[in-house]
């Protein structure tokens, strides 16, 4: 396995959590499904849609608000209301193949959930899981963050 780059990532939803939060703290809305990994972001990255960067952080349960440095090794390719929204797959090792398939079901059936809360919030365009991609090396074997 190529090398990964290493970010830090600031915990918004830790392992098991319901509560989605944005970038200031507020609640965004409560999941009816429990996160199956800290979820958070990269301040440091801004994504398409203005906020930072979202990211996956396997491995054991972070208390919300606390930062981690970890290795980034895929990207979930995921659409919110029509915008791209990707979240970076990050943990101290590659994600085995059940991790993957259990990240890959969750934004799957999210998705559906999101959709749902997009359309009662007036919010148009498309909700969708739309895949994994693993990160490459660049020329230098640092690793390469996910910017677009």
């Amino acid at each position: 396995m190529k090398r990964a780059a290493t970010v830090t990532i600031r915990v918004d939803t830790p392992l098991g959590g319901v509560v989605k939060r944005r970038d200031d703290g507020s609640v965004d809305y409560v999941s009816p499904l429990p996160c199956p990994f800290n979820y958070g972001c990269i301040p440091q990255i801004p994504s398409t849609d203005g906020d930072a960067l979202d990211a996956v952080l396997l491995g054991p349960r972070l208390s919300a608000g606390s930062h981690a440095e970890s290795r980034a090794w895929a990207v979930v390719d995921f659409l919110d209301a029509g915008e791209e929204d990707p979240k970076l797959v990050c943990g101290a090792a590659p994600p085995t193949p059940a991790e993957q398939r259990r990240v890959v079901a969750f934004f799957t059936v999210y998705a559906r959930l999101k959709g749902l809360l997009n359309r009662a919030r007036g919010r148009a365009g498309a909700t969708a899981y739309q895949g994994w991609r693993w990160l490459e090396d660049d020329a230098t074997g640092s690793g390469t963050p996910y910017t677009r």
